[in-house]
Formats: C-alpha cells, sequence, structure tokens
C-alpha cells in the first residue's frame, strides 16, 4: 500500500479516541481538559515526524526528489543542473568619429539593469555598434530591440543615448528549474547513452542552457546525416531559437558526436496560430486562462512536421477555469504542418 501522511485532524482524532480507551469515564475531549492538551500536544509532534518522513520518501527516488537532493540524484548520472546565462546584446550609439568606448563600460537600462561593453569600440562615419554582455545572468537582461541605454559614466565624444538592435542577440536564462533538471535525469536513467542513437542528440541538445525542446531526425539529409531542431520556449521575445544560439548547440554537441556523423543543427520555421474565439462569461478572467491553456496545449504537443488537432485546440479551450461556453470561428481545421514547421502560439482575436 502507498504511503499516505494523517492530517492533524487525523492524529488528534486518534490520541483523543486511544486515551479514552484506556481511562474508562474520562472525556478526552473536553476543550481545557489535560487529557485534551496532551491528544493535542503528541498530534503536533506526531504530524512533525510524518511531515520528515513524507519529505524524505520523495528524495529518495530521483523522479520525485528536489533541490540539493535532486542535483545529488543527477550529479551521480552525470547530469548538471544548467546554470544561468548572461544576455547578449548590441546597440548603436553615435558621436564624434574616432572616440572610443572602452571594454568595460557600463551602460544601464530604465529599471537599472546594466550592460557591459565587451571589446572596445571605435566610432566610424559618427556611429558605432556596441557589443554588450548583462551584467547579471537570467532572463531579466533581455531586452527587445529600440530600448533606450545610457551610459553610466559619460563618454567624450560619445552621445549618452545608446539603442538596442535586434542583430547579435543571444537571450540570457535563468538557472534551471528542478522540472527540466528532472526531466533530463529521467530521460538519462532510461535512455542510457548509445553514443550516437537518436536520443543522445536530443539529450545533448537539452544540455545547453535555454533549450527546451529538441527533436533528432537521422538521415533526413542523407545517409550519415542527423538533423536536430531546437526549441528555446522560455525566451521572452520567441521560442524560435536565433542563428546564434543554434550555433551554440551545433558546437556542443559535435563536441560529442560520433566523428562519423555529420550534424546540423536548425531552427524550426514557426507557423503561428492565432484564434479567433467568443467565450461565456466574456472576462478578462476567463480570457486569460483561454490564453495559458492554448500556450500551454501548443508548448505540450507542437513538434516539427507535426499537426495540432482542432479536437485538442477546443478540448484546451474548455479546460479554461470559469469557461462555460465558447465559440470559436478559427483555426476551422486542424492545422497541418510542413516538414521542419512548427507551431507557435500567436494571439487571439475575441468575438
Amino acid at each position: 500500500m502507498p504511503f499516505t501522511r494523517p492530517t492533524l485532524p487525523q492524529l488528534i482524532e486518534r490520541n483523543t479516541t486511544d486515551i479514552e480507551s484506556r481511562l474508562p469515564g474520562r472525556d478526552a475531549r473536553l476543550r481545557r481538559s489535560n487529557l485534551n492538551v496532551i491528544a493535542r500536544l503528541l498530534a503536533g509532534s506526531v504530524h512533525g515526524l510524518y511531515g520528515a518522513l513524507d519529505f524524505t520518501a520523495r528524495q529518495v527516488f530521483p523522479d520525485t526528489a528536489e533541490a540539493e537532493y535532486l542535483d545529488r540524484w543527477a550529479s551521480i548520472w552525470g547530469v548538471t543542473r544548467k546554470a544561468a546565462q548572461k544576455a547578449v546584446r548590441q546597440a548603436a550609439i553615435t558621436g564624434v568619429t574616432g572616440s572610443v568606448v572602452p571594454a568595460g563600460t557600463l551602460l544601464t537600462r530604465s529599471d537599472g539593469a546594466e550592460f557591459s561593453v565587451t571589446a572596445d569600440t571605435t566610432l566610424v562615419a559618427g556611429a558605432a555598434v556596441l557589443p554588450l554582455l548583462a551584467a547579471v545572468a537570467g532572463v531579466s537582461g533581455n531586452t527587445a530591440a529600440g530600448t533606450s541605454l545610457s551610459f553610466v559614466t559619460p563618454v567624450a565624444g560619445v552621445n549618452t543615448a545608446a539603442i538596442v538592435s535586434g542583430a547579435g542577440v543571444v537571450d540570457g536564462s535563468d538557472t534551471e528549474f528542478d522540472a527540466s533538471l528532472r526531466e533530463r535525469l529521467v530521460a538519462r536513467i532510461q535512455d542510457a547513452p548509445h553514443g550516437g542513437a537518436d536520443f543522445d542528440y536530443v539529450n545533448w541538445a537539452k544540455d545547453v542552457a535555454g533549450v527546451t525542446r529538441a527533436w533528432a531526425y537521422p538521415q533526413e539529409l542523407g545517409a550519415g546525416t542527423v538533423t536536430v531542431r531546437i526549441m528555446r520556449d522560455d525566451d521572452a521575445a520567441t521560442a524560435i531559437p536565433d542563428a546564434a544560439e543554434v550555433a551554440a548547440v551545433q558546437t556542443y554537441i559535435d563536441a560529442r558526436r560520433p566523428v562519423t556523423a555529420a550534424l546540423t543543427v536548425v531552427a524550426p520555421v514557426a507557423v503561428v496560430l492565432n484564434c479567433t474565439i467568443g467565450v461565456t462569461p466574456n472576462t478578462l478572467a476567463v480570457k486569460a486562462a483561454v490564453e495559458a491553456e492554448l500556450r500551454d496545449l501548443v508548448r505540450r504537443v507542437a513538434i516539427p512536421g507535426g499537426t495540432l488537432l482542432l479536437s485538442h485546440i477546443r478540448e484546451a479551450i474548455s479546460l479554461a477555469a470559469g469557461e462555460t461556453n465558447y465559440n470559436m470561428t478559427a483555426p476551422a481545421a486542424d492545422v497541418v504542418l510542413a516538414l521542419g514547421q512548427i507551431s507557435t502560439f500567436g494571439a487571439i482575436t475575441w468575438l
């Protein structure tokens, strides 16, 4: 039988009943009686012990272990929690030709987030592009193109404002969550490394910070080839990785793959899922719940070249908290994708 932790009221009732059975004629349920106090005191102590046992029971299995216990299990199997990564950005500046912005110069965002210049940069024809690295690792350093930054300390000959560009972007990522590490650990246990099996490529790709999903396609480009597609679902702007993020995965796997395999890491081609829906009741809370369910559906079931079933879309809407009825006019059929395409969530037009 599975272990079931008794609740505090159940323990109090057990103690009260036990005392009354051993002391006939005594009432251990009187609120201020010594016997009632003893029953509750013992119940509270035992409840804490049951809690410790319940927690310990979860830590002795890799698929339920938490935090430092999960890290220890993972280390035994050679799996390491992915550390937070710093965002890489570029920003356009203007000023006097020949002016130099030294490496290490700090720029700040309106919310106080700082970025450092990674290489000496000289203005040519009154302009230059600064290579930047977020001062703090994590998604907090991700900054949209067009955002204005300012120099913490003015640089002679350079205008104060710098504008973030869309080029040279690598999104930062937070320290890997327990759920993600647990998923990779279970995959490592269940799929022992084979030195180049298809699941090896998937696991290698997921080892790279920021990568949340991956798929391997042996011989897609011919004999001896492997194509790997990846997604970065936690990135702020888009889950589709850019060229720099794809290159990072390519480099990581190249250092581990069999020398006879020709590897190509690519980003899936996004096919945006836009919906037109009317819901009852027509409240902001219900609309937010519907959108959350649809986003979760796309992340869970969308695969490159797969089909997003209309029935699953409808089911997701019906699962939204507070929804009692709905009408959907788009999409009107299953979303069928070609090789390399993947569904991504777009927007909802509310009727």
